[in-house]
């Protein structure tokens, strides 16, 4: 990590806050505009009919119950029930009495099972028709929030293509995988899990709540006592856990890290014998992300007791004033049963936001995470219209350019510098002498400061990325190879190239020397550590691509120190063909491989301090002199 630059891991200045996250986590649901309308819609349907049917069922109740109160009622046959109303007030049993008023009982007339069948038959269908609706409605949701997610994959995918290596410099690469897999769908979980019970939980509250006031006021009134207490509750707990959310997926991307770090330097850790420290390093970071999940579920956790203890204290209060207004007469027993399940599913779908609060939080935090990236500086676009004239010549020109990592950490100043077409540069210099930075400018990974470069009079910031890059062939110190075969590893340099134009490349580059002792020759398929190949064979593949391509410019950034003696003079064989009419740039430590350069340039600190070819930069007895003698003749180099 280059000095300056931030801690792997460092917490933010300051986080987002939940809503306008939210907000914009729900506006990327623009495009399925149509479709949430119609999720919507079917949401209400279903709702609407399942909210019905506790009140028909409390009909079916009234039918039932009207039946054995007519059928007990021991009056004189045609005797009528206001008759018997009276009766009962007239021997003083007006309790009894108004509850007979309210009621639809015929003295003397038993249960209408007739009527009972044809209420619970209609109670049966809108139940069939709210599962229906409702399962079209999670379909519709389903296709919506996947869709919605497969978007924002790919918005990451573009933005990580437009950010500036700047950007991955600063950041751990295990962490910004973790964002780009885990809180993806963590996401897609969240909106999965809440989005469908959030609109129906808010729907079937409404229709409850216009139900329980159609069926009394006073009642309705009391189950609503306990709505402020339970968003009160859901709000200081969710704002508590918030935080503990937010730490537990930055730690997740903390151990995702560090276990990347360690997996892929494990040789090098098992060699060091650090194997107990990065151990130690793991339990920490795992500690870390036990205690914030653990708190983040645990006070989450509390929202849903919390609410069902109030609903529990609603139903109690909500029966017992609905039994004394039943034994008034004021409701019948039908409507206080309709009621207390209304009750009760007005409790549910708030105990069920209650529990949707932790994933929601969780979901949001990780929104916030994507958003950092979403919302990272980019890298400065490519022209509108791109300079017309040809730059296949590769005649490279550095004009005074400046650049610096850091503000006040200058690595390269005014450094000016022209190789001619199909000569060949080679640059050394100490470590951090800005080498590699050079060849990174003219490649456009980062940007100049100040000055300029040009190839064949073409400032390069006039010509697009893709177009500057595509005339550049790059082989460096680092191999990289994907899981595939050999043929399409070295097809990597040029997609369209025939099967005669790879086998040419692996000749040039010495590749079919060893390919044909292995089981499949050029079929062999190697996995991105390059398992089967030795680290010489792996940088013979990554050069024979760079030969596929057809460059107008070649850089080998240390392309040979992994190569054996023997093939190092092969591969310099090869590269002396290649080079021919066009522009090379060579960074390279030995010394050995640069004798035969047009041009060698020393450089230390950011500046060119000679130039010239091998002989005169001997005879002249400077920095390259100095370090000349202290590969090839045990001298002392000055530091």
């Amino acid at each position: 990590m280059r000095p300056g630059m931030p801690a792997p891991g460092a917490p933010d200045a300051k986080a987002k806050s939940f809503g306008p996250s939210l907000k914009r986590l729900l506006r990327r649901l623009a495009p399925e505009k149509k479709f949430v309308w119609l999720v919507v819609m079917l949401a209400i349907a279903s709702v609407v009919l399942n909210i019905l049917g506790p009140y028909m069922l409390g009909k079916a109740t009234n039918l039932v119950f009207d039946g054995v109160v007519g059928r007990q009622l021991k009056f004189p046959p045609g005797t009528t029930k206001d008759q018997a109303v009276e009766y009962l007030r007239a021997k003083g049993d007006n309790t009894f009495a108004d509850m007979l008023s309210a009621m639809n009982a015929v003295p003397g007339v038993g249960v209408d099972f007739g009527a009972v069948g044809r209420v619970l038959m209609l109670v049966l269908a809108l139940y069939i028709g709210a599962a229906v609706f409702g399962w079209l409605q999670a379909f519709l949701l389903n296709m919506v929030i996947n869709r919605t997610v497969k978007r924002l994959r790919s918005d990451i995918e573009d933005k990580i293509h437009r950010l500036p290596l700047r950007y991955f410099d600063s950041q751990p690469r295990g962490d910004v995988l973790s964002r780009v897999t885990n809180d993806v769908d963590n996401i897609s979980q969240s909106l999965q899990q809440t989005m469908s019970q959030l609109i129906v939980s808010v729907f079937t509250v409404l229709g409850i709540l216009v139900m329980m006031f159609w069926i009394s006021p006073l009642l309705a009134l009391i189950a609503l006592l306990t709505v402020p207490a339970a968003i009160f509750v859901t709000a200081l707990i969710a704002k508590r856990s918030k935080p503990h959310f937010v730490a537990q997926w930055k730690n997740t991307g903390l151990v995702n890290a560090q276990v990347e770090e360690a997996y892929t330097g494990h040789e090098i850790v098992t060699a060091f014998g650090r194997n107990r420290e990065v151990g130690a390093e793991f339990d920490k970071r795992n500690e870390e992300l036990y205690q914030s999940s653990f708190k983040a579920q645990f006070i989450s956790g509390l929202i849903m007791p919390a609410i069902m203890f109030l609903g529990n204290v609603n139903f109690v209060l909500v029966a017992l004033v609905g039994g004394l207004r039943v034994a008034t007469g004021q409701l019948s027993l039908g409507e206080v049963q309709a009621f207390i399940q209304y009750s009760r599913q007005f409790s549910q779908p708030l105990t069920q936001i209650g529990a949707m609060a932790n994933l929601l939080q969780s979901g949001v935090a990780s929104a916030e995470r994507i958003f950092e990236i979403l919302d990272a500086e980019e890298q400065s676009p490519d022209p509108v219209t791109a300079d017309p004239r040809p730059v296949d010549r590769g005649e490279v020109e550095f004009e005074g350019i400046s650049f610096r990592y850091e503000p006040d950490q200058p690595v390269i100043e005014r450094l000016s510098l022209i190789a001619e077409p199909g000569h060949v540069v080679a640059i050394v210099g100490p470590t951090g002498a800005g080498k590699t930075t050079l060849v990174n400018l003219l490649m456009r990974f980062y940007e100049l400061d100040s000055g300029a470069i040009t190839i064949d009079g073409v400032d390069i910031t006039r010509i697009s990325r893709d177009n500057l890059r595509s005339r550049i062939g790059m082989v460096l110190q680092d191999t990289w190879l994907f899981k595939g075969t050999i043929r399409e590893n070295i097809a990597y340099g040029n997609p369209n190239a025939s099967e005669e134009d790879i086998l040419e490349a692996a000749r040039a580059a010495y590749v079919d020397r060893f390919v044909h002792a292995l089981p499949d020759g050029y079929d062999t398929v190697i996995d991105e550590e390059g398992s089967g190949v030795s680290a010489g064979e792996k940088q013979l593949i990554t050069i024979a691509r760079a030969f596929l391509a057809k460059p107008s410019i070649l850089i080998l950034d240390e392309a040979t120190s992994s190569v054996d003696t023997r093939t190092e003079l092969l591969v310099q064989h090869a590269t002396a063909a290649l080079r021919r009419d066009r522009t090379s740039f060579v960074i390279a430590h030995r010394l050995s491989t640069i004798r035969d350069a047009d041009l060698i340039v020393v450089m230390e600190a950011g500046r060119i301090v000679e130039h010239g070819t091998h002989e005169r930069l001997l005879e002249e007895r400077g920095a390259y002199y100095r370090l000349y003698n202290a590969q090839f003749a045990a001298a002392s180099a000055e530091v």
